[in-house]
């Protein structure tokens, strides 16, 4: 009889046993399990640990509760612009109640998948190239908050959407070089203009500094000549001043109007004499007497010249002289 009763007990404890090893469940930290009795939710959800279920009677579903990183294929679409692009992205999500995610959507990763497929064409259509090059900050919030809404109803929280390329067409891209290319040079061309007005601003300070102390022109000239001479070059170059040329043009003008009046003054005189008959033979002499020659230059004119002369060949060098006594020769 007592080993009958051990018997059964040793019968029973194997069941017992067995009956544990079938029942006991392990969920990990970051999962959370679902259990369906009779293809019934049961509302409580396991937690990590060891938990038991009804052999035969329950089914358990574990749920992974860590963020899933999900990429999403690249999508073509036209801009509100008019230009065609490819734009891929990468979505990060989680599921925060496990039971809704099994209940609401057959496969909740493919659910959200297609949904941001959709969502970044229709962000691809509202949006300009020029945002989705340099605003995506704002594209991405608008991508998450079109994906959060139906995933709420899935019990899936979508943490964070990311743009991560954007492809555009070769013509496209050269097009937007030259543009680039065209506000660089732009911008080159407003920094020269600000520096020749503030140069010119500059220089017209320093002229009229000039104008009042006619002698830093003078020294200016000579730091000029210094700093060409010590570059040892073999050919010098000076400027001729203008007050030179000026008193030039001015000689002449008045040696011009000298024997102007030179002549008709001989001319008056001619008209005011008696006309008398000379003899055929002195006739010829004395038309050739009648014309005046012209007055000799005055000694200041001379004087002008001879310094204006000296002036130049200080200047320029004895190639001038030549063409000087040229120009006197023929005056």
């Amino acid at each position: 009889m007592i080993q009958e009763l051990l018997t059964a007990a040793a019968a029973a404890g194997a069941v017992i046993v067995v009956y544990a090893g079938a029942a006991a469940r392990v969920v990990k930290q970051y999962e959370r399990g679902v259990v369906f009795r009779f293809g019934k939710l049961v509302a409580e959800v396991r937690q990590p640990g060891i938990t038991m279920i009804l052999p035969g009677v329950d089914r358990l579903h574990k749920v992974n509760m860590q963020i899933v990183t999900m990429p999403v294929p690249a999508q073509e679409g036209i801009t509100r612009d008019n230009v065609t692009v490819r734009v891929d992205a990468v979505v990060y999500f989680k599921v925060v109640d496990a039971a809704e995610a099994l209940v609401r959507v057959e496969d909740y990763k493919f659910a959200v998948s297609q949904m941001a497929q959709t969502s970044l064409r229709s962000i691809i259509g509202k949006s300009d190239l020029d945002d989705l090059l340099s605003n995506r900050e704002k594209l991405n919030q608008g991508l998450e908050l079109m994906l959060d809404s139906p995933a709420i109803g899935w019990g899936v929280q979508i943490d964070r959407v990311e743009i991560k390329d954007v492809s555009l067409p070769e013509t496209m891209k050269r097009s937007m070089a030259r543009q680039a290319e065209a506000d660089r040079e732009r911008r080159a061309r407003l920094i020269n203009a600000d520096a020749e007005l503030q140069a010119s601003k500059k220089l017209a300070e320093a002229a009229r500094q000039m104008a009042d102390t006619p002698s830093a022109l003078q020294l200016r000239l000579l730091q000029t000549v210094m700093a060409v001479a010590a570059e040892k070059n073999s050919t010098l170059v000076l400027p001729i001043p203008v007050e030179l040329l000026r008193f030039l043009e001015r000689g002449a003008s008045e040696t011009a109007q000298a024997q102007t009046q030179a002549q008709t003054q001989a001319q008056a005189q001619a008209q005011a004499e008696p006309q008398a008959e000379p003899p055929a033979e002195a006739q010829a002499p004395a038309e050739q007497a009648e014309i005046p020659a012209p007055p000799p230059p005055s000694a200041a004119y001379l004087a002008g010249r001879a310094d204006a002369a000296r002036a130049i060949a200080d200047l320029t060098g004895p190639s001038v002289e030549p063409a000087a006594k040229e120009g006197e020769e023929r005056s």
